[in-house]
């Protein structure tokens, strides 16, 4: 009789402390970290054809569409292996992604000077395609910001960190976050031109 309640008490333990909860978390992580690189690889691949097309309307802004194309390749250079990410990888990674953002920002605000290229159906099926890639990816870095969160808790408030201890000795991952430039473009407050 003793040894069936210590049995029982010792699967409802374990069955809480994180034997299967933090793996789960990892895994989760390591998913949503890949979804974020799936969606900027989507972001990428649209790249070249809106390059394209912009350049045979805006001939002369050889230095914009160079910046976007070299920004990109900078951008693609930079992988992360989601199961061994370090925070300087993902650092690294968030970087080269914000540099190319900041790109394809000035190459859609060169098209602004161009009505035939605004026009062009190809340009706005492009335009439409990388809005919703960019919607996409906001999404999918939210993601990995929430399983990030979960799994450090894990592994870090009890009784779960003590199976972490224990078994696991996994370290808390680290969040997504932006560049340093990035943080002060973002903390300074637009200006308004009427």
């Amino acid at each position: 009789m003793q040894s069936g309640l210590v049995i029982l008490f010792s699967v409802l333990f374990l069955s809480g402390c994180g034997m299967q909860s933090i793996p789960t978390a990892k895994n989760d992580v390591e998913a949503s970290l890949s979804e974020v690189t799936n969606q900027y690889k989507r972001r990428a691949d649209l790249i070249p054809n809106l390059v394209a097309t912009v350049q045979g309307y805006a001939k002369h802004e050889k230095e914009t569409l160079e910046g976007v194309t070299q920004a990109r390749a900078q951008a693609t250079q930079v992988t992360i292996d989601p199961s061994k990410a370090t925070p300087e990888q993902i650092q690294k990674y968030s970087q080269a992604q914000g540099q190319l953002s900041s790109a394809l920002g000035r190459l859609l605000m060169v098209a602004e000077k161009y009505p035939d290229l605004k026009a062009d159906q190809n340009f706005r099926d492009l335009q439409a395609q990388l809005e919703g890639t960019e919607n996409r990816i906001t999404i999918a870095r939210q993601r990995y910001i929430e399983s990030v969160k979960q799994f450090n808790n894990l592994v870090t408030v009890p009784p779960t960190s003590w199976t972490n201890s224990i078994l696991y000795h996994h370290e808390k991952l680290p969040q997504w976050d932006v560049s340093a430039d990035e943080k002060t473009k973002i903390e300074k407050p637009p200006e308004v031109k009427f």
